[in-house]
This record gives C-alpha cells, sequence and structure tokens, in this order.
C-alpha cells in the first residue's frame, strides 16, 4: 500500500531526528495523527496550543534536536504564534505542521481558513505550502534543515486533501547537518589582537555565543587579565568554574558586571547581542565577534566587527595577543563582584522568619536541586531571582524569555525540557501571573506523566509591572491578583501541592517538594514589596519612586510606601 503524503512528511521529521510533537488533535490532522501514531515520534497532548509552542521551543533547545508541533486548521494553529515566536527568538530548531482546509475552499473566506504564511513569516527561518504531493518529502527536508540549521522555527503548512493523498515516488531527499568551523581572516585576527595589546583596561562581555566555547574563553582572560561579565543568556556558559566572572549588566545585573563593561577602555564583545545601548561604554574601543554578520555594530558602534563562531577564533587569537602582568582592573572588579554578591544574598534569608522573601526562596531552590537541574523561570521577577540567585555548574541549564519577554513560559517550558531528559531534575520559577495564564497545562504534566516541580512566587500582583509603574512616579494600577489557592488548584488535578506562608517553615517544605517523585507544586506567599534593584539607580528612577510615594500617601496608602522601605532598605 502506498504511502500516504501524511507519512512522507511524518517519516522525513523522524530521520532529521525529531522524537516528539506537541499539539491537540484535530480532524484536519487526523493522517498526521495516524501517521505519527505508527512511527517512532511520540505525540504530547497539550491543553493549549501555545503551550505547546513553549514546550516544544524548550525541548529543542535543550536536548539541541528538531522538535515538532502540530496544529489543526485555521484557531488551532494559530495558538501556537506566542510560544513559537518564544522559540524561534531563542533559535530553537522547531518545525510546526500547520493544517489547512481542503484546497478547493481556499480563498473563499471558508470557515477557518487562514493565511497563515504572512504571519509565520515574521517568526520562522522557513515558512511554504505542500502544494503536491511530488515535493512533499521536498519540502519537509528543507523545512527540518532550516530549522537545524538556521537555528529557529519552520513551519509546512499542509491541506488536509493533500495530507491523505497517496505519495508521488520523489527523490531521497534528506537533511544535511554541516558543522564548519569559522573565524575572522588573518587580517582581521591580527588588527583584534593589536587592538587588545595596546588596551589598559581591558573587559570581556561574553553572550550566548560562548556556548561550547568556555576553555578558550577563560585563557584568553587569563592572557590579558580580563574580567568576564556575561548576558543573562550566557549564564549557563561562562559563570561555572571562572575566576574571572563578574556576573551580569544591565537592568537584571549587578554593580561589578556594570563596571568592568562601562569603565574599561576595550571591550570584547564575544557573541553578543545585548540590546540595551545604555549599558555599553561611551569612550572604549569596541571589538565585536558573531557567528552572525548581522549582529556586528547593531547595538552600539564598534571599531572591528568580525564574523567567526567564538572557540574556533579564541584559539586563533590567543597566539597573537601578549601576555599581561598588569592586573589591576581586573582584581579590582573581581573585589567588586565578590561584594556585589555578598550584598545581593543579605537579601536571600530568612529575615525575621515571617513575610517570606523571593530572594529567600530562590537560593532554598538553589541549595537543595540537583547539580544538573534544568530551570524556567517567567518573564518579570522570578527571572530576575533565578539569574541571580541560582548558580551555575557546567551542567545546569536555565530557561527565561529574554529576547521575546514573553509572560506565562516558565511552566510550559518546563514541561519540554523534563520531556527532552526525563531523568533529570527540571524547576519552574512561575510567577502567580504567568501561571495563571496558562494554568490548564497543569493537567498535561498529570496527563503525560511530567514530573515537573513548579514554585509559584505568589506576590498577589503583576510585580514587575508594578515596580516599573513605581519608577515613572505612577501609582500602581490594575496589577493586583486575586489569587487562588494554588496548592488545593494542584490538588483538584492530581499533583502534589502544598501552600507555605511562613519563611520558617519554608526549608522543609522545599525538601519535600523537590523529592516528590511526580509532579509537585509548592505555592509560596513572597513579598510583595521586594523590588528588583538595578546595578546602576539613575536619578530619574530615584525622582520617579519619590513621585510615586508622595502619591500614594496623598491617596490614601502611606502603608505601602512604608511596606516598600521597610522591606528593601531597613535591615
Amino acid at each position: 500500500m502506498a504511502k500516504t503524503v501524511a507519512e512522507v512528511v511524518i517519516e522525513t521529521l523522524q530521520e532529521a531526528g525529531a522524537k516528539h510533537c506537541w499539539g491537540i488533535p484535530g480532524d484536519t490532522l487526523n493522517y498526521i495523527t495516524d501517521a505519527i501514531r505508527r512511527s517512532e515520534i511520540e505525540w504530547v497532548h497539550v491543553r493549549h496550543e501555545e503551550a505547546g509552542g513553549f514546550a516544544a521551543g524548550a525541548e529543542a533547545i535543550v536536548a539541541n534536536r528538531l522538535t515538532l508541533c502540530a496544529g489543526s486548521c485555521g484557531p488551532g494553529s494559530l495558538h501556537f504564534i506566542n510560544g513559537l515566536y518564544e522559540a524561534h527568538r531563542n533559535r530553537s530548531p522547531v518545525v510546526l505542521i500547520a493544517s489547512q482546509i481542503t484546497r478547493d475552499e481556499l480563498g473563499t473566506d471558508f470557515p477557518q481558513e487562514v493565511d497563515y504564511k504572512p504571519l509565520y513569516d515574521h517568526c520562522s527561518v522557513f515558512c511554504q505550502e505542500i502544494r503536491t504531493p511530488a515535493h512533499a518529502k521536498r519540502i519537509t527536508a528543507m523545512a527540518a534543515q532550516a530549522a537545524l540549521t538556521k537555528g529557529g522555527v519552520a513551519v509546512i503548512i499542509l491541506p488536509v486533501d493533500l495530507s491523505k493523498e497517496a505519495a508521488a515516488d520523489e527523490p531521497h531527499f534528506s537533511v544535511h547537518l554541516p558543522q564548519p568551523q569559522s573565524r575572522p581572516s588573518d587580517t582581521e585576527m591580527n588588527r583584534i589582537a593589536e587592538i587588545i595589546n595596546d588596551g589598559k583596561k581591558i573587559a570581556i562581555y561574553a553572550g550566548s555565543g560562548c556556548e561550547g566555547a568556555h576553555g578558550p574563553l577563560m585563557a584568553l582572560a587569563e592572557r590579558i587579565k580580563a574580567p568576564i561579565a556575561h548576558t543573562s543568556r550566557a549564564k549557563d556558559f561562562v559563570e561555572y568554574n571562572n575566576p574571572y566572572n563578574v556576573g551580569m549588566t544591565g537592568i537584571f545585573g549587578i554593580d561589578s558586571g556594570y563596571h568592568a563593561v562601562t569603565e574599561c577602555d576595550t571591550l570584547l564583545l564575544l557573541g553578543c547581542d545585548f540590546a540595551w545601548r545604555q549599558y555599553y561604554p561611551s569612550h572604549a574601543r569596541i571589538i565585536q565577534i558573531d557567528i552572525d554578520p548581522t549582529h556586528l555594530g547593531r547595538r552600539h558602534p564598534v571599531e572591528v566587527g568580525a564574523v567567526g563562531d567564538i572557540a574556533t577564533t579564541l584559539a586563533a587569537l590567543l597566539p597573537r595577543v601578549q601576555v599581561r602582568g598588569e592586573r589591576e582592573f581586573l582584581d579590582q572588579c573581581v573585589d567588586r563582584h565578590r561584594k556585589a554578591v555578598e550584598h545581593l544574598n543579605e537579601r536571600a534569608t530568612l529575615g525575621d522568619g515571617g513575610t517570606i522573601r523571593p530572594q529567600y526562596l530562590t537560593a532554598l531552590i538553589d541549595k537543595h536541586a540537583d547539580d544538573d537541574a534544568i530551570f524556567t523561570a517567567d518573564g518579570g521577577s522570578p527571572m530576575v531571582w533565578v539569574l541571580r540567585h541560582t548558580r551555575a555548574t557546567g551542567k545546569r541549564r536555565t530557561l527565561v524569555s529574554l529576547t521575546h519577554g514573553t509572560m506565562a513560559n516558565a511552566m510550559p517550558q518546563a514541561l519540554g525540557a523534563k520531556k527532552a531528559f526525563p531523568q533529570r531534575q527540571v524547576i519552574s520559577l512561575s510567577g502567580d501571573g504567568g501561571l495563571t495564564m496558562m494554568m490548564g497545562d497543569l493537567i498535561t504534566a498529570v496527563q503525560e506523566n511530567i514530573a515537573i516541580k513548579i514554585a509559584v512566587y505568589n506576590n498577589g500582583s503583576l510585580g514587575f509591572v508594578e515596580l516599573e509603574q513605581k519608577v515613572e512616579g505612577l501609582l500602581d494600577a490594575y496589577t493586583e491578583l486575586k489569587n487562588p489557592d494554588f496548592a488545593k488548584v494542584a490538588e483538584a488535578v492530581g499533583i502534589y501541592g502544598r501552600r507555605v506562608e511562613s519563611a520558617a517553615e519554608l526549608e522543609a517544605e522545599v525538601q519535600a517538594w523537590l523529592a516528590h517523585p511526580g509532579p509537585a507544586l509548592l505555592d509560596v506567599t513572597t513579598d510583595r514589596f521586594e523590588l528588583v534593584m538595578p546595578p546602576n539607580i539613575q536619578a530619574s528612577q530615584v525622582l520617579g519612586t519619590a513621585l510615586y510615594s508622595v502619591k500614594a500617601v496623598l491617596s490614601g496608602r502611606g502603608g505601602d510606601v512604608v511596606d516598600m522601605i521597610k522591606d528593601n532598605f531597613v535591615k
């Protein structure tokens, strides 16, 4: 019996390494789901397609393999779009099979007819429709290769009537995964070395492009006596076993990272596309090396921009740069980092044993989590706490929404990461606002037996939005959340659930929650007034917060101001 087009599509994606397909069945997907049933790919049934997009992106990035989503026509495939925007901006190799209405009805405003191409062109590296059986395998192979080699989402649009047609006898198109090594030319390398050798206070700012380059990066820092600041996306690849580490800069960063980047006279940007221009130095000579030439100089002017993968480039650069003996700037920055971390950790404590600081919750999770744990965190304050208060070990992974900046990513990303690595501990640091946006997919953890651990930072507010309003000098508005008892919600759907309202009880509950063998949720009432303090406080932020305080007092909310001051400025 001849294979169907749907079977050819799934067979080709399986050959490209796909293990799982996330989605919700639908009538226009029937031949796809049937093909998956008879393949080695496992279907993962989510309750909302957006969760499937988040999960597929997380699985793809932590496992470094192709992962699939499949959506029914119209709304089904549209629901994926925010989760897939996140995946695409993380360069996760994901393929979406977007089923389409029958071809005879296209262009007639038929029910559930959606033109996917202009929508998904904005968040994909490939988006094409399979038009005939004769190029089903070719289009599918092209989609998989684009997702894997360019890094991002590829979309295959498949009309339902075509999916069940007999496949044509096509040539055996397959997916190729070249692994080239690239570096700048000798002329460029010599110019880069010349600038570094002329520098007096040299700093390295390392981005996620430094994945796999830890050894050469440490060797360069030692040779030129340079502190290493890193972006939040580079935490897992740069922070561990690093005596030159000075932390992050930017709003999520700390004083030492900010100081190293802004006070150097020579800055080496390695695989770094940090977007906030105000955190770059104003007078330093800047060298940027990136695998993507479109990144060069797009955030801040640079003196030299060169293309290369970081490990290969540093290996070629090391013999060209002089060994420096002077280490005053390095020692100064490292000492500032030590003090900055000590200052941060002052808040990651029990306190008076009553109100629970979110930093303390995060520090306890870090303390008791496995050395190869995978952390996910919702956009907002949980993202800041995981970046500041968990340790990189060289085996841990941290997933947060930095480039896309979405809410509600943590729990579904944890589902994907746990599906990729069932034996590893996967912990979601969920905001109360983020979790409630995607709460239906708690059931996915039960139905699919995905043993994630969910910590809910339950401060009864959209805390980061509230902070942004206060810094602008505005009274916080519409940020309050009337939350359920999340532990009871968890228990109602078959998940281990506990609620903690006292800091004195927290450590024992964290240990029990992490030790539970199945999916588990810990609902922790955290301090609403705990502030995310940036590494450098600008005058406008001080004035804005002062203006908020005056407005709050005049509006009869002086108690909020007292709580904010007491919680953040009184030891």
